[in-house]
């Protein structure tokens, strides 16, 4: 029997991962780039993992969501040079302080002026079941042992904040008394009532500067129904490194409760750090490139008028709930597939749609969130992997053409991702402005794919729930929480700039645009889309694009 290619074995790959035929891909490989057969970023996350670990091979996700064909990407995997060994720790050493992996510094620094609701982030499964007390510990003590960031606390030395990894750390499950009512409440208050009692106290229950940052909270809502929160700094995790550490929790209490060990996993280290030479020069020739089309762009997109924007912007925000029907979904999906992009880039572009009608824009700046690292660790660490980078999205051109464009605009987005927004924005020569964040006032993020909206372990039943604890780190940001079943978006907003009225508007505007992109047909100009009276009620603002700012 002949030996497949590696070629051939991450072409396979790629067709589970896109679930399509393993026979009729190849074909449409050849002449496809990644993103027009159906993936985005979160498959290609998944097949560079697998690549990596099934192959030993390293796919650049940059390449893969970029314009090349699919077939040309796979062909340039490499073997990645080996990773520097970490002596261990001699027994009884206790800790190693070590210096701040990317992405740690700023949530650490900003909690000391925004306070700890815009820098904490809470996950919760609701369980339903007979719960053993016993197997969820011995759960929790496997995902310490193997996770390096769920051991590390942020002590404040002489050089400043540190990363302190701890030999041994037990996560804390901690046990908070039953909410009055909750039995008799609906599902949904309860939980939003548990979140709420979190958001108060999540400085008493993870703010002690000498442990690591994070508990697992447990709380009754009723009989055989709980709430099992994860609590966790910024600098500990996210999204990505969240959902990691659920799945990792519930099939390890699936085997506790059933008397077996925790499942074998690799003895390799997951990369935490980039490898020598992953970060890119800011004068390598695609980074320049990218910024120069960075300041082509506005500085600013304003969703209120001049005069109403607070002196100092806050970090103090709401969460607003975005449900979508159905025929809704089904009908944006029937458009991502006519024109060949996921239908991430479908919501990423009606939200870009909306705000830039709302803003007076057709050509702006959208934050999308996206992995920092290049080398497969947002789904194997449990480590803050990601930042926020500006997307270039021109709001011209018949639909399917805007689509694509919005796609390729998110691939090229990764070439700016290894830098820190600051020093992005330093790099732009951008002035400070504490009156609103830095590059993008407006973020998307897509979450979907990360979490089912629901989990077994074992004999438990587990419905996830995506908790928000008061803070904004935009003045408007997107997040797709669950698409196929149940479609559910975030929307969260900054309370110093819109109020609740204001964002349920924006909200609306937001369905419409997708409603819109949905039903027009594949040469409708965006400009026609939507009527321009959704500005009415704001002045448009003509802000200058980034290079003439930097220059004023």
């Amino acid at each position: 029997m002949q030996t497949p290619t590696p070629l051939e074995e991450l072409l396979d790959l790629a067709a589970d991962v896109l679930c399509r035929d393993r026979r009729t891909l190849p074909a449409g490989a050849s002449g496809s780039p990644f993103l027009t057969l159906g993936g985005g970023l979160g498959q290609a996350l998944r097949l560079q993992a697998r690549a990596d670990e099934q192959l030993g091979l390293l796919l650049d996700v940059a390449q893969l969501l970029g314009p090349a064909p699919l077939t040309d990407v796979l062909a340039r995997a490499v073997v990645p040079a080996p990773a520097a060994v970490r002596p261990a720790p001699a027994p009884g050493r206790g800790a190693r302080d070590l210096a701040l992996l990317p992405g740690q510094s700023a949530p650490l620094t900003a909690q000391r002026y925004v306070g700890p609701g815009a820098v904490h982030r809470v996950l919760s499964a609701e369980l339903a079941g007979p719960l053993d007390p016993a197997a969820l510990r011995a759960a929790l003590a496997g995902l310490g042992a193997r996770h390096e960031g769920l051991r590390t606390a942020f002590p404040v030395s002489a050089a400043g904040t540190v990363r302190r990894v701890l030999d041994a750390y037990a996560p804390p499950l901690i046990t908070l008394p039953e909410l009055p009512g909750a039995p008799a409440a609906s599902r949904g208050a309860a939980v939003d009532a548990a979140h709420a009692r979190l958001a108060d106290e999540v400085e008493r229950l993870i703010g002690h500067p000498d442990r690591p940052p994070f508990a697992f909270v447990l709380t009754r809502l009723a009989a055989d129904r709980h709430l099992l929160s994860f609590l966790c700094h910024d600098a500990v995790a996210d999204a990505w490194s969240a959902a990691l550490v659920w799945r990792e929790l519930l099939a390890d209490y699936a085997r506790a409760a059933s008397g077996q060990p925790p499942a074998a996993r690799s003895a390799a280290p997951a990369r935490t750090e980039p490898p020598a030479g992953a970060e890119p020069l800011l004068d390598a020739g695609p980074l320049a490139e990218r910024i120069d089309r960075i300041r082509e762009f506005p500085a600013v997109v304003d969703l209120v008028p001049p005069g109403r924007r607070p002196a100092v912007f806050d970090f103090r925000g709401e969460r607003l709930a975005v449900a979508l029907d159905t025929e809704l979904r089904d009908a944006v999906d029937a458009t991502a597939a006519r024109a060949g992009v996921p239908h991430g880039t479908v919501l990423l572009a009606a939200w870009a749609l909306a705000v830039g009608r709302r803003s007076g824009h057709e050509w702006l700046l959208v934050g999308a969130e996206l992995p920092r690292l290049r080398t497969g660790a947002p789904l194997r660490t449990v480590a803050p992997g990601s930042t926020t980078v500006p997307v270039c999205c021109e709001l011209e051109g018949g639909v399917d053409y805007f689509l694509r464009g919005v796609a390729c605009a998110f691939g090229e987005a990764l070439a700016c991702s290894a830098l820190d927004t600051e020093a992005l924005v330093r790099e732009l020569g951008l002035r400070g402005d504490r009156s609103r964040t830095p590059l993008t006032q407006v973020s998307f993020a897509d979450h979907d794919g990360l979490l089912p909206a629901r989990a077994a372990a074992g004999p438990l039943t587990a419905r996830f729930h995506h908790g928000h604890l008061g803070g904004a780190t935009a003045d408007a940001a997107l997040t797709v929480l669950r698409w196929r079943e149940e479609p559910l978006l975030a929307l969260d907003f900054a309370s110093s700039v819109l109020d609740r009225a204001q964002a349920e508007q924006l909200a609306q505007e937001l369905r419409g645009a997708l409603a819109a992109l949905a039903s027009a047909g594949e040469a409708d100009p965006v400009e026609d889309l939507l009527p321009h009276t959704l500005t009415a009620c704001v002045t448009p603002l003509t802000a200058a694009p980034l290079s003439a700012a930097a220059s004023a």
